[in-house]
């Protein structure tokens, strides 16, 4: 007959079939159901009751042995859990068959308002049971001796231990103690893993830190002082690498050499160039008249530490006369790039 809608689709349970030889009792399935609610099973065209047979995983375990038969055992799977996520059968189907005047029923547990109830096949409106507790059915009225009671109930799962989609919903907690992250992760984006041992690939940039200066300083001093420019890093790791580039500043009268170094810590500290107070890394020469000089350092430094960490820039006269550091108010500036190793 015509029919006005759309077109109707046809999707067939997942159903195993065996064949019962009279003594064995168990059958492994292709599936493995929710639970023995899940599965119907009919034995020789005869549906069978669940306390007939158990489920375990994928093994259906009858009571007594079916008898002998080619393809006289049918299991047709009502619900399959989702693979690796904890739940409960979510599609239960109960029979039940009343004594007279019965009014209470007992299915599996179900979600509230998750319920649909039939009596000899009809199904009944809310008026006719209470289903509030998610354990009970009660009738309005009692029940006929004979009378076939069936429960469709749905129990509504979530999925548990799930971390929220939402901002700041993940901390350092949940992250295992000791795992080793190998995906480069850029530091600076507020992301912290404290209990992990490694937190990028080696050569990423963890971080990066400037420093700048733009007072005018001098010396007449034969042995290192601060030129005023320095910068201070605090290393997430004690393997990384420091890359510390300075432009400095300087000028010095004519014919004068001025020595340029680079420190960790103060003017006490280490001298980087290796020196020990000496040459440095280098002078600049001011030639036959007095001019600003903009030199360059590049250092790649091991502090090995994860404390903070200073980098001074220092400079000393090459002999007799005063030198210069940011002359007019010129900028100085220490950059300083933490790479993981």
């Amino acid at each position: 007959m015509p029919y006005i809608g759309n077109p109707i689709y046809q999707s067939a349970f997942v159903t195993d079939q065996f064949s019962g030889n009279g003594s064995t009792t168990a059958y492994t399935m292709s599936v493995a159901p929710a639970g023995t609610t899940n599965v119907l099973v009919v034995v020789s065209g005869v549906v069978q009751d669940p306390s007939t047979y158990g489920v375990t995983g994928n093994t259906l375990t009858f009571s007594a042995a079916p008898p002998s038969g080619t393809g006289n055992i049918s299991c047709r799977y009502l619900g399959v859990p989702v693979t690796g996520v904890t739940t409960t059968a979510y599609r239960t189907l109960t029979e039940f068959t009343a004594t007279s005047g019965q009014t209470t029923f007992t299915p599996p547990s179900y979600t509230v308002g998750y319920i649909l109830v039939f009596r000899n096949g009809v199904l009944l409106g809310s008026a006719d049971y209470t289903a509030s507790n998610g354990t009970t059915v009660v009738l309005t009225t009692g029940a006929t001796a004979g009378d076939l009671v069936t429960t469709e109930s749905f129990y509504v799962s979530s999925v548990l231990n799930a971390i929220p989609n939402s901002p700041a919903s993940v901390g350092s907690s949940n992250i295992v103690a000791g795992v080793t992250l190998t995906s480069p992760i850029i530091a600076g984006n507020g992301i912290t893993f404290p209990n992990s041992t490694t937190q990028a690939s080696a050569g990423v940039v963890l971080q990066v830190v400037q420093g700048t200066y733009a007072t005018q300083t001098s010396t007449t001093s034969g042995t290192y002082v601060s030129t005023g420019l320095t910068g201070t890093i605090t290393p997430k790791f004690s393997t990384s690498k420091i890359l510390v580039i300075v432009q400095g500043c300087v000028q010095s009268a004519a014919s004068l050499n001025t020595n340029i170094t680079l420190y960790r810590g103060t003017v006490s500290g280490t001298d980087l160039s290796g020196t020990s107070g000496g040459v440095g890394f280098g002078y600049i020469n001011a030639g036959s008249t007095s001019s600003n000089q903009t030199p360059v350092i590049s250092y790649l430094d091991s502090p090995a530490t994860t404390s903070s960490t200073t980098y001074t820039f220092a400079f000393k006269v090459g002999g007799g006369g005063t030198i210069y550091g940011c002359v007019g108010g010129s900028l100085a500036t220490i950059t300083l790039m933490e790479i993981a190793q």
